[in-house]
Parts: C-alpha cells; sequence; structure tokens
C-alpha cells in the first residue's frame, strides 16, 4: 500500500510540475468516518485538465 502510495504521489507531483507538458491540476481529499462498527479512514487522489477528470479512491 505505501509502494502505491509512493507511486501516486511521484505521478501527480511529476505531472503538476509540467515534466510531460501543460500541467495539470492535482487534488487529494481525505476523510475519517467513526461509526459503531470501528474507525474508517477513507481518500482519493486526482488529476483535472480541462474537461478531463480522473480520480482513483484509496
Amino acid at each position: 500500500m505505501i509502494r502505491v502510495l509512493c507511486v501516486l504521489s511521484l505521478t501527480l507531483a511529476l505531472t503538476a510540475c509540467g515534466v510531460e507538458g501543460d500541467p495539470v491540476r492535482p487534488s487529494l481529499n481525505a476523510g475519517l468516518g467513526i461509526s459503531n462498527s470501528g474507525v474508517h479512514l477513507g481518500g482519493a487522489v486526482g488529476l483535472h485538465k480541462g474537461p478531463v477528470s480522473l480520480r482513483v479512491a484509496l
């Protein structure tokens, strides 16, 4: 899981700085939920460029 997060972070950093062309807008969303069954962590990372949007939930 940590390896996947590192690869996604590196990819977001490279695309955000414009190495492969025009910069894209990265986004990060994190959440914490508490219920009767316990505590749940969640999150998502995404890339936005023009009308195209890509989001991966973790």
